[in-house]
């Protein structure tokens, strides 16, 4: 997100989900296809996406969300990131102020599109342990 700055950075967040629990195991960068509006808009190629699907096809990984980043503003979904979002994914946002990562929220759409909820963040290490 840092590298990113004054644009939006954006990918995938790959892994699985346990008993309503999200487990993210990678996350993948993947390259901001906006032509315009790069300060506040991102744009993940679908070819990309179905490519990642394809790869994980077998495996007991899946996309379970998505990030971005909010540069010089809160890491709190836009109107255009609820116009745009699907469903059942979990977006990760993380505000870069200045050059400078401060803040990261994850969120999940309702069903009824109406709205995002906030989801916990833990970080673990491999060992299990909650880092933050």
């Amino acid at each position: 997100a840092a590298q990113a700055y004054p644009h939006e950075c954006c990918g995938l967040l790959i892994g699985k989900e346990e008993e309503g629990v999200r487990i993210v195991e990678v996350v993948r960068a993947a390259a901001n296809q906006r032509t315009d509006s790069l300060h506040n808009r991102y744009l993940i190629d679908p070819e990309e996406i179905r490519d990642v699907e394809k790869d994980l096809r077998g495996s007991d990984s899946q996309i379970v969300g998505f990030f971005h980043s909010h540069p010089d503003v809160a890491a709190r979904p836009s109107k255009f990131d609820l116009d745009h979002a699907w469903p059942w994914y979990s977006y990760l946002i993380v505000s870069v102020v200045q050059g400078t990562p401060q803040e990261m929220l994850c969120w999940r759409m309702k069903d009824d599109r109406s709205a995002f909820e906030r989801e916990e963040i833990r970080i673990m290490s491999e060992s299990g342990q909650k880092v933050i």
